[in-house]
């Protein structure tokens, strides 16, 4: 076991001491636990390496484990019970785990549909997305989102398996696709480090994904963009324990149309500036050779590359950092108001790109699955009228923190809680806008 799987070992053995029944378990007990929710065969155990000048024979991982023991014994967390090998948690590890362990969150009743909050530009409504948008007549140029990964272990706000996120994602944006423009685009931010159960073999459900949303929703793959950003070192049990994988360095992110030919996009709305050897290659009337390359693929002419431009056409791999400073002003926001963070929010400059990209001022932006309405934000500061639904009430009324000061703005619920069906009435008046059925 690496020094990274030890400091992993920290909730995952608090965690299986509580999970028993009296807080009680025996090391092979704790063994079976542990190789449940790390993913490892029971036999992992039992691994041994030599150690010391000896060369005696260990098994590391339970040497692991029995440091683990010894160092929640001294923070309080975990003590002997008397009988050999047998640890339980402590009073205060039950309080640390209950303090920390996410709490239950507030989803969406089916078929309910409720105004969360609303600016000039937009309305933020607290539904699952296919409630909301059959009820929407109005045409939407742009569906962005970030959608739940297919992960092993859910986040808090749920998540479909891989083996049912193709049929899962078709069924939401089934009623955005049928109110898209003529060209209108669905832009999805997707995990690439999907893995079958125990086994570093990627699964293949961005390949099912792709083919059955042109199968089914008439969707057409316009480009596979690739978002970077600094990363923590992963996939870890793949990666950094296993060694079988590079260290993950991107997401896909992949632009649909509905019809290729009239599609909205336009690279000239996201020109990058030019480098100083390209200003200087502009300055200089271009280039001043003639030659060739690749057997005579590439050919430069005298005066190649001299017209004058705003800027560089972007390439399809996007480097984008997380806002940190703006992620931890929210986080520290919605603490404040008894608000959970949202465990996974897109760069606000990524949004950007995309919306700038494929649509202009006053066309419509959807994201069905808001959470903290960073897709909304980038709409509401780039001039774009947007539409989000989000099925947590309380990332509903985090996301709404961040438009306190957009104009327009109202809240339908209090911040600090979430909407409830005692807003039913006033909501579903909201929701008589035009666009809304």
């Amino acid at each position: 076991m690496s020094d990274k799987p030890q400091l992993d070992l920290f909730s995952p053995v608090l965690e299986a001491y509580a999970a028993s029944g009296d807080g009680a378990l025996s090391n092979p007990q704790l063994y079976d636990r542990l190789s449940a929710s790390l993913e490892v065969d029971k036999s992992f155990w039992d691994t041994k390496a030599p150690v010391g000048r000896a060369a005696r024979l260990v098994s590391l991982p339970k040497r692991r484990v029995r440091w683990m023991q010894q160092s929640l014994k001294n923070l309080g967390l975990l003590e002997r019970t008397g009988a050999h090998g047998v640890w339980r948690v402590t009073a205060r590890g039950a309080e640390e785990l209950a303090k920390n362990r996410p709490r239950d969150l507030a989803a969406a009743a089916p078929g309910q549909v409720l105004l969360g909050f609303s600016t000039k530009l937009g309305l933020a409504l607290w539904a699952e997305a296919r409630d909301a948008f059959t009820r929407i007549d109005e045409p939407v140029h742009l569906c962005l989102s970030s959608t739940p990964y297919p992960l092993q272990r859910a986040r808090a706000y749920g998540n479909p398996d891989e083996r049912e996120f193709s049929d899962w994602i078709c069924w939401q944006l089934e009623p955005i696709v049928k109110l898209l423009a003529p060209g209108g685009n669905v832009v999805l931010n997707l995990s690439n480090d999907i893995f079958m159960p125990g086994s570093p073999e990627r699964s293949l459900y961005l390949e099912r994904a792709l083919l059955d949303m042109q199968r089914s929703l008439g969707l057409h793959l316009m480009d596979r963009a690739f978002w970077t950003s600094p990363k923590p070192p992963g996939p870890t049990r793949w990666a950094c324990v296993g060694h079988q994988q590079l260290v993950h360095a991107y997401e896909p992110c992949y632009v649909l149309t509905n019809d290729p030919s009239r599609t909205l996009a336009d690279n000239r709305r996201v020109l990058r500036p030019h480098t100083d050897r390209h200003t200087q290659l502009l300055g200089r009337g271009g280039e001043q050779r003639h030659t060739s390359y690749g057997d005579g693929a590439h050919r430069l002419r005298p005066g190649s590359f001299s017209n004058q431009a705003a800027g560089t056409l972007p390439r399809n791999v996007l480097h984008y950092p997380h806002d940190v400073r703006e992620n931890a002003k929210l986080r520290s926001d919605a603490a404040a108001h008894g608000l959970p963070p949202h465990g996974a929010m897109m760069p606000k400059a990524l949004a950007k790109f995309f919306i700038e990209f494929l649509t202009v001022p006053g066309h419509l932006v959807a994201d069905p699955f808001a959470g903290y309405h960073t897709t909304a934000l980038a709409a509401e500061e780039t001039g774009r009228r947007w539409i989000t639904t989000e099925r947590i009430g309380e990332y509903v009324a985090g996301g709404s923190l961040r438009f306190r000061d957009a104009p327009g703005f109202l809240a339908n619920f209090e911040i600090g809680g979430h909407p409830d069906e005692d807003d039913a009435e006033s909501s579903n008046e909201r929701l008589g806008a035009p666009g809304m059925r």
